[in-house]
């Protein structure tokens, strides 16, 4: 079976903040620029807004749902989209509530994506739901989402969601839901992908890893008996414009270390695009050829560099890459 993926690339931001060593004011006072970044990314002609999520998390972090709420009113046409909203730490009818919400107040601009999470065992605990079991219940969140946003009396039965016959109204604007795509890099979770999502959007691999991922969800859907008309495929790619590589892979080795609180050295050089505009189109185009349709960047950046960072990529960067989208 082979993936139907999108025609054209298009290129969106994850908007997140930066660790609070990339900024002398707290974060409390950095929470406001998001009009500046939606006005900066219509302007410039990006497609795309995107927010990550954690319930605790080594640095500062903002809903994901609250943040793409704010985005959908300042601009009529980028898409909205989570990269990735970890279901596995709620209960899926909230959340079907609050998404289905979303994707109404953006006239059906969302991507829901979801994952598992699971590198921050104590946000886990501090929901209580047990890290073994987010995998299970990303699955039947899954199913469980698709019914309530059907508008339809529907009942579950299940090992944690189960529920007696209900209706949720109003369902939201896209038929049967927003598309859903599934996160992760393990072959349980490319497969769980291939059998329930309608894309999956990953990070941290290369290329040659992304085409082999693709290989494997195809292969999940077909044993699984699908028919698919369209399959979303993401990547969220770490972004550091500079002189030179090195200097880049210097700043974003600190960079995203702080971050994620843990050594990110070998991990920038092998998973980042950096360096001048010319290597990182390239870095670009080599996703694109894997099956790459949704490109998702993470700017590393101080937050004073981050727009003049968007500005130095649409001017220098996305001319290089104008035949893909």
């Amino acid at each position: 079976m082979e993936l139907p993926l999108e025609p054209r690339l298009s290129i969106g931001l994850q908007h997140v903040l930066a660790p609070s060593e990339y900024d002398e004011s707290p974060p409390s006072s950095r929470v406001g620029d998001l009009p500046d970044v939606v006005r900066a990314l219509d302007a410039l002609g990006f497609d795309s807004i995107w927010s990550g999520d954690h319930v605790a998390f080594a640095g500062p972090i903002l809903d994901p749902l609250i943040q793409l709420a704010q985005a959908a009113a300042l601009s009529d046409r980028l898409t909205i989209g989570t990269a990735v909203h970890l279901l596995p730490l709620r209960h899926p009818a909230p959340v079907a509530k609050q998404v289905a919400t979303l994707d109404t107040v953006s006239n059906g601009r969302l991507i829901f994506g979801v994952g598992v999470g699971g590198e921050f065992p104590l946000e886990f605990q501090l929901c209580g739901v047990p890290v073994e079991e987010r995998g299970a219940r990303l699955g039947e969140g899954i199913q469980v989402l698709r019914k309530l946003w059907s508008g339809r009396p529907v009942a579950h039965e299940g090992r944690f969601y189960p529920f007696p016959e209900v209706a949720m109204q109003p369902p939201p604007a896209q038929p049967g839901g927003p598309p859903i795509w599934c996160g992760g890099r393990a072959d349980a979770a490319l497969r769980r992908t291939g059998r329930l999502a309608d894309g999956w959007l990953s990070y941290v691999v290369t290329p040659e890893r992304y085409r082999q991922s693709l290989e494997t969800i195809a292969a999940a859907a077909e044993a699984a008996g699908r028919t698919l008309e369209r399959f979303g495929t993401g990547h969220l790619l770490f972004l550091r414009l500079d002189k030179d590589r090195e200097s880049a892979l210097a700043f974003a080795a600190r960079f995203l270390s702080i971050r994620y609180a843990m050594d990110f050295s070998r991990a920038a050089e092998r998973y980042c695009a950096l360096g001048e505009p010319e290597a990182v189109a390239d870095a670009i185009r080599a996703f694109h050829a894997a099956g790459v349709r949704h490109l998702v960047l993470n700017v590393l950046a101080h937050e004073r560099e981050k727009l003049a960072h968007l500005q130095r990529f649409a001017d220098e960067v996305m001319p290089l890459l104008a035949d893909l989208r």
